[in-house]
């Protein structure tokens, strides 16, 4: 397992949530290598973009490395996208990458750009707990499963409701609901939902940051990888309040992003408000009604633990209702 900063690297005052990490990690039987660019002192905890690159691609290319996971997310990691060596990654054997936040920006880019399956889940500094609780858990199943098989999981029982960095793992305090829109919109309380699709995301605020460049292909990819099963998005937002979501909803829907999408996954938002009588929600059953398809929302994705792993480019089956939900994804 390489371990490498993307986006934000270590600041001294956490070293000791890494090192609570890394013993986890390899009590779990993994070799973890620590990058250089982790102990970065710039601003923001951030080494040069060059720098960056450079150590990720080496981890990617490397054939000794398994699972690349960053400790974190960060602020700046789309300044890597146009140092990679987009040729060499995609004629490279594939490899596991995982995280959340800004690690989604690549994520999101490495899966269009190359074909590669990437994982939307746990961050390296989350697997301090001991144990791991039974949702968060579940990565070393997703990325374990191979090629043609199948993995399920199900919404957590509790999730965190503020974090506390300090404590040695989530402390699960609230009770999960997932919410549910019918296809159209306004059909009742959390009706029952299914739909299934090819799986692509990640945080909404970042991901967006791309729509233009070359680094955000997704025509292509629902035309040329999706085809007739059309996709299922996941999204998640932090710092962002219902009418910053809410434009930027609609910026990936002019742009063509929600074209053949058969129904849509939104996280539980952190630093989240209403703007005056304006809701998440209220965004939500909009795009379901322009859309028409379902949606599920207050979901385990994102900044508001605990998580699914979510595979970008697996197919996804989805199925929610009463409060509870199961995402199954085949690897094929």
């Amino acid at each position: 397992m390489a371990v490498t900063a993307p986006s934000s690297g270590v600041r001294p005052e956490y070293a000791g949530l890494f090192n609570q990490a890394a013993e986890h990690a390899q009590e779990l039987g993994f070799i973890v290598r620590a990058g250089a660019v982790l102990r970065s002192r710039a601003k923001l905890a951030l080494a040069p973009a060059a720098e960056r690159a450079a150590e990720l691609q080496a981890f990617l290319l490397d054939d000794t490395v398994d699972v690349v996971m960053p400790p974190w997310g960060g602020e700046f990691l789309m300044e890597i996208l146009p140092l990679m060596d987009w040729e060499k990654l995609r004629t490279a054997p594939p490899k596991w990458m995982i995280g959340y936040s800004d690690t989604s920006t690549f994520l999101f880019a490495y899966t269009l750009m190359t074909g590669c399956a990437t994982a939307h889940g746990t961050n390296f500094i989350d697997l301090r707990a001991r144990p791991l609780d039974d949702v968060t858990a579940r990565w070393l199943d997703v990325v374990g499963t191979r090629a043609g098989g199948t993995v399920a999981q199900t919404s957590s029982a509790m999730y965190q409701s503020a974090w506390d960095i300090t404590k040695p793992g989530f402390i699960l305090d609230t009770p999960t609901s997932w919410r549910t829109i019918a296809p159209g919109g306004g059909s009742g309380e959390d009706p029952a939902v299914s739909f299934g699709g090819r799986l692509i995301g990640g945080c909404l605020e970042t991901l967006t940051t791309l729509i233009g460049t070359p680094y955000a292909p997704v025509p292509t990819f629902i035309r040329d990888y999706c085809g007739e099963e059309g996709t299922v998005w996941f999204l998640e937002s932090s710092q962002r309040n219902a009418g910053d979501i809410h434009r930027q909803l609609w910026q990936m829907k002019e742009c063509g992003w929600f074209e053949n999408c058969r129904g849509l996954l939104y996280g539980r938002p952190a630093g989240y408000s209403p703007v005056q009588d304006f809701g998440l929600a209220d965004s939500l059953e909009q795009l379901a009604g322009e859309l028409g398809i379902p949606v599920v929302y207050e979901a385990d994705i994102g900044h508001v633990p605990p998580q699914l792993t979510l595979v970008n480019g697996a197919f996804a089956a989805v199925t929610a209702g009463g409060g509870r939900g199961t995402v199954t994804m085949s690897f094929n």
